[in-house]
């Protein structure tokens, strides 16, 4: 099991560089974004980006998760379902593109946002240059070329955030400044993964592996898009419910919790492939056990750090007036806790998902994250109004909530895994416990030092008193991470 939890955990530390170092750079943007643009302006742009994100998921349609699927099914035929799922994608994507390009003044129209109907084009370039990119990053993954996927992403993230600071600083361009670098940062992408294209390219398309994939693909879109609508439809309600002020403040602060979505990401990129690879070992699902251990462990760490001294590292003023986050953006960050708790709920889904792919019971993805989606449109509905910003946090808690468990369900009815339960329900009511403690002392306004630093020591003893941390279970960790046997 050693063997197997040091492979997972080498995959998970490159593509974590990629993850952690891109993200990193990306995140250097929002300290920029909150101190030049207003809360309105941010909100605009992220009115937008959650539109891409759903048109994303249209444009690939599933396709890239069916390739990983049937590509690991037959080595030898791994070409030919590379060629159908490429140039099938790069036709429609180009179909999807020409309509968009037609109808984008009307679209513009519709979302209220006639001003920025040209930022509308970088963004219909953006989405064909990424889904052109998503199966070859996908074969990167699957031939386990994580140094050239690290590499690859990490440019393009450079790449993006210099054209940022040069077109917003030396060119005073306004948020269009935001799109053109990822436009021009996806082209190179695409460019830099020609011959990755290239090399597995047969350019014909096999009708037989079409169909397969296509069913594949089309199943899992349903279930794409209900967990894109779990992702960003708090963008959208929020917008509609109060303003686009409003809405930056939610968001700006949102993206703090991207320290937790940089180790659920990384995690993410090396789970699937490790799942699908080592599912017939002998003793797979006692590996599959402990792995969901050691990350909801590790995740609750990250947590309680982050939990209690974000509003410290955000209002760290590196210049006089100018914190990491903008001064006007502040007074949101008491929702980063549910935020981080919320990727938490994200990872165990991550994790359970294991079983629904291995016994393809994909049919039942649509369904939980349906439910999922559904929960979030509702109480963004009811508790917005109510609590502001606080109820978009909370609904996207709730739905990853729900979806855990609801994958959970399926995936133990056909692929039974005998977890830890002990210490999964030990680490999440220790969470719990201290996020309630927490908010208590927050709306009260006696959230001091001694306060954060007394629930840290509470975090700590319990989980050692508890029996969740072992010393034995740290020098297991260790010997893993510095690859001794």
């Amino acid at each position: 099991m050693i063997e197997k939890l040091k492979e997972l955990t080498k995959d998970t530390a490159l593509y974590g560089i990629s993850t952690i170092v891109g993200r990193f750079l990306g995140f250097i943007l929002v300290p920029f974004y909150t101190n030049v643009f207003s809360p309105t302006e941010f909100g605009i742009q992220s009115y937008i980006y959650a539109f891409l994100a759903f048109a994303n998921i249209v444009y690939i349609y599933g396709m890239d998760a069916a390739f990983m699927k049937y590509a690991t099914v037959n080595e030898n035929d791994k070409k030919k379902v590379f060629s159908t799922g490429y140039l099938f994608v790069t036709i429609t994507a180009l179909f999807f593109s020409f309509i968009l390009v037609l109808t984008h003044s009307w679209l513009a129209e519709q979302a209220d946002l006639v001003n920025y109907s040209h930022i509308l084009l970088y963004v219909i370039g953006i989405l064909f240059l990424d889904s052109a990119t998503l199966i070859p990053f996908s074969e990167l993954r699957l031939e386990r070329k994580a140094v050239k996927f690290a590499t690859i992403r990490i440019i393009n993230i450079i790449i993006n955030v210099s054209l940022n600071f040069i077109l917003i600083l030396g060119f005073d361009y306004g948020i269009e400044a935001i799109f053109i670098s990822n436009f021009v940062a996806s082209l190179f992408s695409f460019l830099a993964l020609l011959p990755t294209i290239y090399i597995n390219i047969e350019w014909s398309i096999d009708k037989p592996y079409l169909k397969k994939m296509l069913f594949f693909g089309l199943t899992y879109l349903p279930a794409s898009l209900a967990s894109m609508i779990v992702q960003v439809i708090d963008v959208p309600l929020i917008r509609e419910l109060t303003d686009e002020a409003t809405l930056g403040i939610y968001r700006a602060n949102y993206k703090l919790g991207i320290f937790m979505m940089l180790f659920v990401s990384m995690f993410h990129y090396a789970w699937q492939p490790f799942f699908l690879t080592n599912a017939k070992e002998e003793n797979a699902k006692k590996i599959f056990s402990k792995v969901l251990s050691l990350f909801l462990i590790f995740t609750s760490l990250i947590w309680i750090v982050l939990s209690l001294f974000i509003n410290d590292f955000a209002s760290f003023e590196f210049l006089p007036g100018r914190s990491l986050i903008g001064q006007q953006y502040l007074i949101g960050i008491y929702i980063v806790p549910i935020v981080l708790l919320a990727y938490i709920f994200h990872g165990l889904y991550i994790n359970f998902i294991a079983g629904i792919y291995l016994e393809e019971k994909t049919k039942y993805l649509p369904l939980i994250t349906g439910i999922g989606a559904l929960l979030n449109i509702v109480s963004n509905i009811i508790l917005v109004p109510i609590i502001g910003i606080l109820g978009g946090a909370i609904s996207t808690l709730l739905s990853y909530i729900a979806m855990a468990i609801g994958i959970f369900y399926v995936s133990q009815k056909y692929y039974k895994i005998d977890y830890e339960y002990g210490i999964i329900i030990k680490v999440l009511s220790i969470l719990i416990g201290i996020s309630t403690i927490y908010y208590y002392f927050h709306f009260t306004n006696s959230l001091n030092y001694l306060v954060k630093f007394s629930l840290l020591i509470l975090y700590l003893v319990a989980m050692f008193s508890l029996k969740i941390i072992r010393i034995k279970d740290l020098q297991t960790t260790l010997n893993i991470v510095l690859k001794k046997k």
